[in-house]
C-alpha cells in the first residue's frame, strides 16, 4: 500500500517524539531505532515509560510517588502512588504575554487572552470560589458554550481540588439533570444565552428549571454571552460573573492532590439509560494528555491549536490541556456551516492554525458541499490535521490531500470519553496510509481479538488493552463497590478492557476501525462493521448520510439501510440500485441491504454520533430507554410504525 504521506527526515529529528527517543536512548541505554521499537519497550516496561514521559514533561510533584505502578491489574492498578500533583498547576505554568486563548465567536466577535491575563483571571475567578465556600472534592457544574470564561472557571476549580464537570448549552434539561442530578453540584457556571446557525438561543429559562431539579445549588454564576447586560432577577442566588470574580492578591493557589484525585466528571452518551458519571484523575489525565498532544500530536509551545468542540465533549478536555505545553489554544462557538461550508477553515487561515482538529463528519461534509481549501485558503501554517468522533472515511483521506493540503500530516485518532483519550492516533515519525489511524498509542496494550479473547492481526475483532494505564477512570460516581464501572468494562474479558469498538490491526501496525462493536450487523452469521457500508454509501453523490441497522427477520438478522438525500432529491428504483450496487461492487453481497428507505432525519447525540443502536431498538418497537442524550429524538418518529419494514 502507497503511503498518502511520509515524514520528511526534518520533521522527524525535529518531532518531540524523536526526542523523547533520543533522551530513553541516552539516559536508559535501550536500543531503540523506531516508533514500534518505542511501542513495544512502552508496553512490556509500561511502569518505566510513564515514569520517564513524566520526566520528559516535567510533572511537578509535589509529593515525590514511591513507586510508578503498584498492583498492576484491571481495576485496581496504582499508578504513581503516595503522590500530590495537580493538573492545573501544569496549565497555568506560563504568566507572560503569549496568547493563550483566542476565541472566536459565530457572531463574529473575537477576543484573545495571553497567559499572564489567563492566570489573573484564573485567580480573580478561584477567589469568587473561595469565598462561595468551595473546597477540595466539591462539584462545580459548567452549562457553557466554548468560551474563555469556562477555562477560566475550570482552571480555577480543579487547582483548589474541586471537581470540574460541563455539558454544551444545546443539552435539553432533562439531559442536563440526568448528568448534574446524579453529582450534586454546589455551585452552577451558565450564560444567559449562546448563537448557533444565525439564532440566538436563550439560556435563562432552562437554568431556572435546572435551579429548580438540583436542591444541591447554592450558587448560580451567569456570563454574558447573547447580552452584555443579562437580566438574571428570575434565577435564585444569581451574580454575574463580572461580581462573582473578585480583586485576588494576584496568584492562584494550587492544592496539592493525590494522583487520582477527581477531576473531571465526564458522561457516557446515556442513549442505553442514564448516563454513567465517569470520574478521571490529576495525574492519569495529565500524563496522557501530555503524550497525546506533545509526543503523537508534535504540539510545540510556538504551536496555534483548533479543535471544533464544545463543552460536553471530551475533546474540550483534551483541546485545553494544550495550555501545559505553552501552544496557543484556539476556541469557537457556534455552527461550523454558519454562514458558510467554509467557516472554520477561514478560521484556520486567519488565526494561523498549525494543527486543525475536528470530525470525520465535518470532513465528508466539507467534501459534499465541494469546499476545496487549496485552492481558495492559505494554509501554510497548517501541519496537522485531527479527525475523530467516527471512523474516517477512505474517501475522506483522498479528499483531505487533493483538495485541502497535500503535504499536511492527516491523525484519525479513536479513544473515548470512557479513558479521557485515545487508544490509537497519530504520530509525527510514521507514514500515513489510506484509511487507516497510524498506531496504537504508546503505553496502550491494545490488541482486536476474537470472541475467545485471542489477539488478531489483519481480521477483525474487538478492541481491547490487555494491560492497566494511568487514565483509566478513577470509577463511577455513586458506584461504592465498583460493580458498575466492572460490568462497563470487564465483564466481557476477566481483566481485560474490552472498550466496545471492532476493527483490526493492519501488517504495519497502524489501525483501522469499522464502527462500534455493538452496532456489528451479522446477516446470515458474517460480522459486518457499520463503517465498511458507510463509506460505500458516501460515494453516492446523491447522499447525504445514512444509518444502517440489523433488523430480526426470519430467525435470521437482514440490513436495514436508511439514507438522508440531498434537497430536491428523491428515492427511486434507480437509485436505490446505484446504491446496492456501490455496496456489491466494492465489498460482499452479504454488505448489501434488504432495503433502502429515505429518511429526512438521522438521530444523533449532542456530541454528533449516529445512535444504531436507538433506530434498532425503534425498528423492532422496543423503547428507547433516554432520548434526552440525543440531540433530535424527533428523528426517531421518522423510523417508527414503517410498514415497509414488514415486507
Amino acid at each position: 500500500m502507497t503511503a498518502l504521506w511520509i515524514p520528511d527526515q526534518n520533521t522527524i529529528t525535529l518531532s518531540n517524539l524523536q526526542a523523547f527517543i533520543t533522551r530513553v536512548k541516552e539516559d536508559a541505554g535501550l536500543p531503540l531505532e523506531d516508533y514500534y521499537e518505542l511501542y513495544q519497550w512502552s508496553i512490556e516496561d509500561r511502569p518505566a515509560f510513564w515514569q520517564r514521559l513524566a520526566e520528559f514533561y516535567n510533572v511537578q510533584f509535589h509529593t515525590p510517588p514511591s513507586a510508578a505502578l503498584i498492583n498492576d491489574s484491571m481495576p485496581g492498578a496504582q499508578w504513581f502512588p503516595d503522590s500530590t500533583l495537580n493538573y492545573a498547576e501544569h496549565l497555568l505554568q506560563r504568566k507572560d504575554n503569549k496568547t493563550a486563548l483566542i476565541f472566536k465567536g459565530e457572531n463574529g466577535r473575537r477576543r484573545i487572552l495571553s497567559y499572564r491575563e489567563l492566570y489573573q483571571s484564573v485567580a480573580a475567578a478561584q477567589q469568587g470560589l473561595i469565598d462561595a465556600g468551595i473546597k477540595k472534592g466539591d462539584r462545580i457544574a459548567a452549562f457553557m458554550p466554548n468560551c474563555p470564561e469556562t477555562i477560566i472557571l475550570m482552571l480555577a476549580t480543579t487547582a483548589l481540588g474541586a471537581i470540574w464537570s460541563s455539558c454544551s448549552p444545546d443539552f435539553g434539561i432533562q439531559g442536563v439533570l440526568d448528568r448534574f442530578g446524579q453529582i450534586e453540584p454546589r455551585l452552577l457556571l451558565t450564560v444567559d444565552g449562546y448563537f448557533y446557525g444565525g439564532k440566538t438561543i436563550d439560556c435563562m429559562d432552562k437554568t431556572e428549571r435546572i435551579q429548580e431539579k438540583i436542591p444541591s445549588l447554592e450558587t448560580t454564576v451567569v456570563v454574558p454571552f447573547a447580552n452584555p447586560e443579562p437580566d438574571i432577577g428570575q434565577l435564585n442566588n444569581a451574580v454575574r460573573w463580572v461580581d462573582f470574580c473578585q480583586p485576588s492578591n494576584g496568584s492562584v493557589s494550587i492544592v496539592p492532590v493525590e494522583f487520582n484525585h477527581p477531576l473531571f466528571i465526564m458522561y457516557s452518551s446515556g442513549t442505553t439509560g442514564v448516563p454513567k458519571c465517569i470520574v478521571h484523575g490529576h495525574g492519569g489525565t495529565l500524563l496522557q494528555h501530555l503524550k497525546e498532544l506533545g509526543l503523537h500530536t508534535d504540539l510545540k509551545a510556538q504551536d496555534t491549536i483548533f479543535y471544533f468542540t464544545t463543552c460536553g465533549w471530551m475533546m474540550w478536555n483534551w483541546l485545553v490541556s494544550s495550555l501545559a505545553i505553552g501552544a496557543t489554544v484556539v476556541l469557537f462557538d457556534g455552527s461550523p456551516f454558519y454562514p458558510e461550508p467554509a467557516t472554520l477553515i477561514d478560521i484556520a487561515e486567519a488565526e494561523n492554525v498549525s494543527i486543525f482538529g475536528t470530525s470525520a463528519k465535518y470532513i465528508a461534509a466539507l467534501q459534499k458541499a465541494g469546499v476545496k481549501p487549496a485552492s481558495s485558503h492559505h494554509l501554510q501554517h497548517l501541519k496537522a490535521i485531527l479527525s475523530t468522533g467516527s471512523p474516517l472515511l477512505h474517501e475522506s483521506y483522498d479528499y483531505v490531500f487533493q483538495a485541502v493540503k497535500p503535504d499536511v500530516r492527516l491523525s484519525s485518532i479513536s479513544g473515548g470519553t470512557d479513558i479521557i483519550s485515545c487508544f490509537a492516533l497519530g504520530c509525527p515519525i510514521l507514514p500515513v496510509y489510506r484509511g487507516e489511524l497510524q498506531c496504537r498509542g504508546l503505553g496502550m496494550d491494545v490488541h482486536f481479538v476474537d470472541t475467545a479473547g485471542t489477539p488478531l492481526t489483519e481480521e477483525k475483532g474487538e478492541l481491547v488493552c490487555q494491560s492497566s494505564f494511568p487514565s483509566m477512570p478513577v470509577g463511577f460516581w455513586n458506584d461504592p463497590d465498583g460493580s458498575k464501572y466492572h460490568n462497563a468494562y470487564f465483564n466481557e474479558f476477566e481483566g481485560v478492557w474490552a472498550h466496545g469498538d471492532y476493527g483490526e490491526l493492519t501488517r504495519h501496525g497502524g489501525v483501522i476501525i469499522h464502527g462500534r462493536a455493538d452496532a456489528v450487523l451479522n446477516p446470515g452469521g458474517v460480522r459486518i462493521g457499520t463503517a465498511e457500508i458507510y463509506r460505500q454509501v458516501e460515494k453516492v453523490e446523491e447522499v447525504l448520510e445514512s444509518i444502517a441497522v440489523g433488523q430480526e427477520w426470519e430467525d435470521d438478522t437482514r440490513i436495514i439501510l436508511f439514507v438522508l438525500l440531498r434537497d430536491g432529491v428523491t428515492l427511486n428504483d434507480q437509485l436505490i440500485q446505484k446504491i446496492t450496487h456501490t455496496i456489491r461492487s466494492n465489498t460482499t453481497p452479504r454488505h448489501v441491504p434488504a432495503k433502502v428507505l429515505q429518511v429526512t432525519d438521522i438521530p444523533r447525540t449532542i456530541s454528533g454520533k449516529i445512535v444504531e443502536l436507538a433506530v434498532r431498538e425503534v425498528i423492532h418497537n422496543r423503547p428507547v430507554k433516554n432520548t434526552d442524550a440525543l440531540a433530535n429524538p424527533d428523528a426517531l418518529d421518522l423510523f417508527r410504525n414503517r410498514q415497509e419494514l414488514f415486507s
